[in-house]
């Protein structure tokens, strides 16, 4: 019987094959890869005299061995990549097109006649090779199944008939139970040697294996220990629940497993792919559809397939999975490995269950990276691979898509070169590149740099990510949005980003498509609506169930619950109350804070407290969102040694049970009981960002604080008023302002970071509320705080007597900066402008100091630039030549005189202070600009406000 592929197949894509794939399919087991480990040469980072150790990244070489020639790979990121370069150079020199499939309909099903020989043959029967383990089971079968062996078991453990099903009919790659008939026909065209049925689904050899070939099999054992696993009814008024099964009773565990289905035998219960982890044997076990005949295939066999037995459809275990099942399902960890012959079997718990559930989310595949279901959350920030805790986005991405079926992500990443100058109308290009144009050198002692050697262009790198199906429909595509000096920087921040757009998606399946692709146009982000929501729809129907179960065990928070708990803190609703002495300076944003707490279960009236998840060291970057909000929230009012409980309504209940190390009980509790979540945390270490940490251990005082009192100075000086902080961040120079005497009348505080605003805000209401007190002298009357950008002109702060920005233009682009020296100086002009920013030669200096290597950023291999920046965050960092010609263009300008100074150095020493400072001076003559010809309403959002005629705390 000659097998033909069905006609629908025709208007489906063929699964592009691997290179590997395809050498397989040409070779078979005759293609030997061997791996080597290589070491990369650590690039030199071109700075006399320093000598930071760096080591180079592991890379792997693949040995690709052929019965006709051998190939040897470019060295590699991971082992897969090698083994994939290596087969790909072993197509080309075959001169096989990988993207094609190398064999026809006819051919496949030829192969697929052959494969299924020799899986009965007597040598096959000798190989180490899960299906060699079942053959010899099903030989001490009873009665007339004897030797039988089911044929989805055939499909399951051999990979081949896989591949060479999916290559006669595409529509395998989603649903691999189609493939049951190609091997029923396969079957048929070999009815010489073997034995089939078509109604009970199983194969077996028609002649008796040879005496001996049974040998290896060991005797059959009946009094095993029992191995838990997962019953997932299909009803959803029946809950999941763990039942036991001894696999070894029946002599062939699959009869048990069909005991437990209700299954006539074994033959009739489908083997699902492995879930979970590539090394695990955890799979799904459930009944074939007895109005399905698999004998045929025909058009509308999908259709059929989704239609019959609605009423059984197991949306729990097809969602787990990725495919629609239907009927009861059992979730287990057992069966034939290539790694013995003896059955394996291991536990696999309700928790393990609930925890694969956490893991077809993104979020919960970074919570479970970081075993912290509850506390945990997918940070909105990728700073670096040095403070980022879990596992990495571009990885995250990847096990996403291995869990719904997905094609691997292409990552395509793009270098730019970042050319910038500055002229006379004001548009800004890169300082180096204005220097290098016009002669200018540095003169530095210890950095000789000519011309030649200045970087005209910056390079840096964006990536395009695009999602396929395993039939290559695309999905999703983001496209580049923001550059980065690194190339994984760059992968690891559009991959955030995917991951959060995907996040938003499976809290809110249901939301209307136009409103997701609002949202992903807002990030660069388009999803194709057809092929989205056709991969995604089981998460859809999922979502349903779980809201659902909610309503029915009444997980919120109700009313008298919430009485009950009033003496304690109920979060959002009430101030928390914060336990412990305060030590030291809050937290700030970019800080490494390590916390213990611990999470429990608590019902009404307290009579059940039960801990579902507890940690006594976890370390996060503060400001990424890395926990959930509340917890980020309070640690932002807390310090070291000090303490907090809460009460927050219950989390979903897959995230709950998964964390319970006991979930019947749990799942019990939630059932009966009206229940919340209670946090208890703690800080136990709070490490400030790289650049303060460096300061401090360098300067005495540390640059900051050399920086304030560069600014009192001033003040004190020019008998200032009013002044405007223009990038405040945290407030840090507002509240220094405050711990001395000074003129000044006026503080206003500009920044785009609301996180940074509010603390603040909160820093600066406790100190000036006691400022009556502990500065009887103060002439402080006001302070505000404004949500907006320094780059954009607001008429409310034009005219202030001094503008101070710290710091911050470093943290621009270098056209921003460049804009925003065009908008203070020519819109907002103060009396007097102080602009500091890290002067790039002396990073030579601080980067001789120890405390660098112990916050050295293995990901950055970079010999693009002599030094690195001082912080991760750093668009770029100017020499005193770049600095001097912006600011010198800049007063110019607008009518202005500057002097230049620093702090954290000695004036005329090279390479000069470590914080460079330009102080412009407004020229007396130059008349204020009409502020209400420039402007009609207020663009800068106010965020709070401090008036000491009523000592009032305004927030907006």
């Amino acid at each position: 019987m000659e097998a033909k592929s069905p006609s629908s197949s025709a208007t489906m894509k063929k699964p592009t094959l691997t290179p590997k794939a395809v050498i397989y399919q040409k070779f078979g087991d005759k293609a030997r890869y061997k791996i080597e480990e290589v070491q990369e040469e650590s690039p030199q980072n071109g700075c006399p005299g320093l000598a930071i150790p760096q080591k180079g990244p592991s890379l792997f070489r693949c040995y690709l061995k052929l019965p006709e020639l051998s190939t040897v790979s470019q060295p590699c990121k991971k082992k897969k990549e090698a083994e994939q370069s290596a087969a790909l150079m072993a197509c080309n020199k075959l001169g096989i097109d990988p993207t094609k499939s190398i064999l026809t309909v006819s051919d496949a099903a030829d192969e697929l006649v052959s494969r299924l020989s020799y899986i009965f043959s007597s040598e096959f029967l000798s190989s180490l090779n899960p299906l060699s383990g079942h053959l010899k089971a099903v030989s001490y079968r009873a009665g007339d199944l004897s030797g039988s062996i089911p044929v989805s078991v055939i499909i399951a453990c051999d990979a081949k008939v896989g591949n060479l099903c999916r290559s006669i009919d595409a529509r395998v790659e989603s649903n691999p139970f189609l493939s049951i008939p190609l091997v029923m026909r396969a079957a048929v065209r070999l009815s010489e040697s073997l034995v089939m049925s078509v109604e009970g689904l199983w194969i077996r050899r028609k002649d008796p294996y040879p005496t001996g070939a049974m040998s290896a099999q060991e005797s059959v054992v009946t009094n095993g220990a029992l191995t838990e696993a997962v019953y997932i009814p299909f009803s959803l008024d029946n809950n999941v629940r763990s039942i036991s099964m001894n696999p070894y009773s029946e002599g062939y565990y699959l009869d048990v497993i069909a005991k437990e289905l209700g299954v006539v035998d074994a033959s009739k219960v489908l083997i699902s792919r492995t879930i979970g982890k590539a090394s695990s044997e955890s799979r799904l076990y459930f009944s074939a559809l007895e109005e399905c005949n698999f004998s045929t295939i025909s058009e509308s066999h999908d259709a059929k397939l989704l239609s019959c037995c609605d009423s059984s459809f197991n949306i729990r275990a097809s969602y787990l999975l990725g495919q629609h099942i239907y009927g009861n399902a059992i979730l287990a960890s057992i069966g034939y490995t290539w790694r013995g012959a003896e059955l394996f079997n291991e536990d696999l718990s309700l928790r393990s269950y609930f925890r694969m559930l956490v893991a077809r989310t993104p979020n919960g595949l970074f919570k479970l990276s970081r075993d912290a279901l509850l506390v945990a959350d997918l940070p909105g920030l990728f700073t670096t691979k040095t403070n980022w805790r879990g596992s990495l986005p571009r990885d995250l991405l990847c096990a996403f898509c291995r869990q719904h079926r997905l094609s691997e992500p292409v990552f395509t990443v793009v270098s730019n070169s970042n050319k910038s100058d500055h002229d006379s109308s004001g548009s800004c290009k890169s300082q180096s590149a204005r220097m290098s144009s016009t002669g200018l050198a540095s003169k530095t002692k210890d950095i000789p740099v000519t011309a030649d050697q200045t970087l005209v262009e910056t390079e840096c790198f964006s990536c395009e990510i695009k999602l396929y199906s395993k039939n290559q429909n695309l999905i999703l595509e983001s496209s580049p949005v923001e550059s980065f000096m690194k190339q994984g920087d760059a992968v690891q921040n559009a991959s955030l980003r995917v991951l959060s757009i995907l996040n938003v998606y499976f809290k809110q399946p249901n939301m209307p498509f136009e409103e997701l692709s609002f949202l992903g146009a807002d990030c660069g982000i388009k999803c194709h609506p057809t092929y989205f929501s056709k991969e995604f729809s089981l998460c859809q129907l999922m979502h349903q169930v779980q809201q659902s179960s909610d309503l029915r065990v009444d997980h919120k928070l109700n009313s008298n619950l919430i009485g009950h708990l009033r003496d304690s803190a109920i979060f959002d609703n009430e101030q928390l109350s914060i336990q412990g002495t305060a030590c030291g300076s809050l937290p700030s944003i970019g800080s490494l804070v390590t916390i213990s707490y611990c999470v429990l279960l608590v019902s009404e009236g307290n009579e059940i407290r039960e801990i579902l998840e507890k940690n006594d060291e976890f370390e996060f970057e503060l400001g990424t969102a890395a926990v959930i909000s509340c917890i980020e929230t309070a640690i932002m009012q807390m310090t070291v040694g000090q303490s907090v409980s809460f009460y927050l309504a219950l989390a979903l209940k897959e995230l709950v049970l998964g964390a319970s190390m006991d979930c019947e009980k749990v799942q019990s509790f939630l059932s009966s009981k009206s229940c919340c979540l209670e946090y208890s945390v703690t800080v136990l270490r709070v490490t400030e960002p790289y650049e303060d940490r460096m300061e401090q251990a360098l300067f005495n005082p540390p640059l900051s604080k050399q920086r304030v009192e560069f600014a009192l100075q001033c003040i004190k000086e020019f008998s200032a008023t009013s002044l405007i902080d223009f990038g405040c961040g945290s407030g840090s120079l507002l509240e220094s302002l405050l711990d001395k005497p000074s003129s000044l009348e006026k503080i206003v505080g500009v920044d785009l970071s609301q996180k940074g605003l509010i603390r603040a805000a909160k820093v600066l209401n406790s100190k000036l509320e006691k400022l009556e007190t502990s500065m009887p002298t103060s002439k402080i009357k006001s302070a505000i705080l404004y949500d907006g950008s320094i780059t954009t002109f607001d008429s409310r702060l034009n005219g202030f007597d001094i503008g101070a920005c710290l710091e911050v233009i470093e943290h621009m682009e270098e056209d921003e900066a460049c804009l925003f020296g065009n908008i203070a100086l020519g819109l907002f002009r103060p009396r007097m402008l102080i602009v500091s920013t890290p002067n790039y030669e002396y990073n030579v200096i601080l980067q001789k100091s120890n405390q660098v290597s112990e916050v050295e950023d293995p990901d950055d291999k970079s010999s693009s630039q002599p030094c690195k920046f001082r912080n991760h965050d750093h668009k770029f960092e100017w020499t005193r030549e770049q600095f001097n010609c912006w600011a010198t263009d800049l007063a110019a300008k607008y009518n202005y005189s500057v002097e230049f100074s620093g702090v954290g150095g000695i004036a005329g020493v090279e390479p000069g202070f470590a914080s460079q400072i330009a102080v412009f001076r407004r020229n007396q003559c130059q008349a204020l600009i009409d502020s209400k010809a420039t402007q009609t309403e207020d663009i800068y959002k106010t965020i709070w406000k401090w008036d000491a005629t009523t000592f009032a705390f305004q927030s907006s």
